[in-house]
């Protein structure tokens, strides 16, 4: 396994991201490689075409990128404080296209992201394909499976 030297980690704006940063915080630190997260933001809102109301879903979607957002500030700026420098970039389009241009940029070794598969509301307003991800990246992808919930019976 060739030792990786910049790690990128796809941030979904969703809770269940944060495995996929904790992920990434640990593969940095024991390659000692630089590590970047990324917020590739589609806003579904902004199509034209659009006729029928959905403000209810668009305040919805802030709502849920602002706690995101928050929880994963906070698990950024321990890791920070802790010593392990983490860039952190937000761009604005097709998620997949916006991906793929950082890791070219940046000269991505590992791309890390969540695994599971979207749910159609999540791929709606997050505009996420892993399989597409996946099959267009230049470098090495470790998809991280979040935890399963717990069966309560």
């Amino acid at each position: 396994m060739e030792d990786f030297r910049r790690i990128l980690v796809v941030s979904r704006m969703t809770t269940y991201c944060q495995e996929a940063v904790h992920c990434g915080v640990s593969l940095a630190r024991k390659y000692g490689a630089e590590l970047f997260l990324i917020h590739a933001i589609h806003n579904p809102f902004g199509l034209e075409g659009w006729n029928l109301p959905v403000v209810s879903l668009e305040k919805e979607y802030e709502k849920i990128t602002r706690e995101a957002k928050a929880d994963l500030d906070r698990i950024l700026e321990r890791e920070r404080s802790n010593g392990l420098p983490v860039a952190e970039l937000i761009r604005k389009g097709e998620p997949t296209k916006e991906i793929l241009k950082a890791v070219e940029e940046l000269k991505i070794d590992l791309l890390i992201m969540l695994s599971h598969e979207e749910w159609r509301l999540e791929h709606f307003l997050f505009g996420r394909s892993n399989e597409e991800i996946v099959r267009k990246m230049p470098c090495s992808v470790l998809l991280v499976k979040k935890e399963p919930q717990s069966v309560k019976w």
